[in-house]
Formats: C-alpha cells, structure tokens, sequence
C-alpha cells in the first residue's frame, strides 16, 4: 500500500478517535452542568439509605451523575415494564460503588436488561434452573449487565439485609475493567493493600465456612463473590461492617 495512503488512514483514525473523545468530553460536561430533576431528589431520599446519608453538596453531584448515567447508558426492559423510578435504581445502583471515585463512568458497559425475575445461565426466564438474579455479560454478551427487576427493587426495600443486586452486580463490573473479576479491582487498590486484602479475604472465608461469619454465605464461593457481598454489606451496613469486621 501506498506510504501516503497509510499516513492519510492513521491520520484520519487518530482525529476521528481525538473528535469523539472531546465530543463526549463537552456532552458529558453539560449534563453535569445541566439542572438536576428536583423529583429525583425526593425519590431518592426516600428510597436510598446512601443518598439520604450525603451532605447537601455531595447530593447535587450525586444527582448530576444519575444523569450523566442515564445519559450514557441504556437501559432496557426484557418482557417486562419498568418506570423511571426503577431507571433510578440501576443508576443508584452504579454511582454508589463508585462515588468516592468521582469521574468513573464504566466504560465497559454499554447496556443493562432489566429481567422480570430469576433467570438462568442461559438468560432463559422459563425452565429450571432459574436461580440467577444479576449478571455480568460475556461473551456475545460483553458490555452487557442483567438484573431481574424484582430483586432490583427489593435491594432498596430492606436497608439492614446486607443484599443488594443492583451494588453487587456493579462491584462486579468494577473489578472487571482490569480484565479479570478476580475479587482485586486493580484500578481502585493500591498494589501495598493487595496481599492483606487477599489474607483477609481467605480468613473471613475460612469463618464462613466454619458457621462463624455474618458474611452472606454466597462470599465463599470465591474472591470475586466474596468482594461484591462484603460490599453490599458496607454500603448497606457500614457501621455495623465496622464494629463486626473492622479489618
């Protein structure tokens, strides 16, 4: 191929990618500069601990992401309805792993399907084996998430069960974008904190196994589970992780 023509190619990929980088960059700053939905506010402060826990300032940015999210990403009801309450929820369900992190958006989701209910490792919502309440996509289905929209809403029901689908499936997600779910978020833990986050991990499990753990059960089936139920239970619970599990 002609050496021009190589030049011209890379060139023009170059700007294109530089284009849309900036072109996000100035939408997603006039989302964050935009007026936030006063009803959103409300609807939170009812049904979202976390929020209601934040001082005024930390709110309005709380908010401002809800929109930047719901924004960026889709959400898509499979053979079921939702309302925009529920969009609320995937969107709550997001920021609150990662709001001490401002700016992180997920850029390795694209899409949620919100499911009617369990659902199997085949996405059936018919049959048996129907046990899966959240997942993270693979495969055909990267950049993907499923949550079955009954355990969504039952996550923000209940403020002291430990159990969130929409925070645990999202934890996944975040310790995905290194390119292993493996329990070690590698862009957020510090390479210093790795080797004792790992030891405690294998010492809470080992208290699991033994019936001498409030740690959901679940958390033992390996790091990555391990690592999205004791988040759950953080922002669920956090003082009472604190006083439990100070380590």
């Amino acid at each position: 191929m002609n050496i021009f023509i190589v030049v011209v190619l890379v060139v023009g990929t170059f700007l294109l990618v530089y284009f849309n980088i900036n072109l996000r960059k100035i939408k997603r700053n006039k989302l964050l500069e935009a007026p936030t939905n006063p009803k959103w506010k409300s609807f939170f402060e009812l049904n979202v601990t976390f929020f209601k826990s934040l001082d005024d300032n930390q709110k309005e940015v709380f908010l401002q992401w809800v929109n930047v999210f719901l924004n960026e990403k889709r959400i898509t009801p499979i053979e079921t309805t939702i309302t925009e309450e529920d969009r609320l929820l995937v969107a709550a369900s997001a920021i609150i792993p990662v709001f001490a992190f401002p700016y992180y958006t997920y850029p390795n989701l694209k899409e949620v399907l919100i499911y009617p209910h369990h659902f199997d490792a085949n996405y059936s919502l018919e049959g048996d084996g129907r046990n899966i309440l959240g997942m993270v996509g693979t495969g055909p289905m990267e950049g993907k998430m499923i949550l079955a929209l009954s355990a969504l809403r039952y996550g923000y029901k209940n403020d002291n069960d430990k159990h969130n689908v929409g925070i645990h499936e999202f934890i996944h997600l975040l310790d995905k974008q290194d390119g292993e779910t493996d329990g070690l978020p590698k862009i957020l833990l510090e390479n210093k904190m790795i080797a004792p986050w790992i030891e405690i991990v294998h010492k809470e499990t080992e208290h699991i196994f033994k019936h001498k753990s409030d740690i959901n059960p679940y958390g033992a089936t390996n790091r990555a589970e391990f690592l999205a139920v004791i988040g759950e239970y953080f922002f669920e619970s956090p003082e009472v992780l604190k006083k439990k599990h100070p380590e």
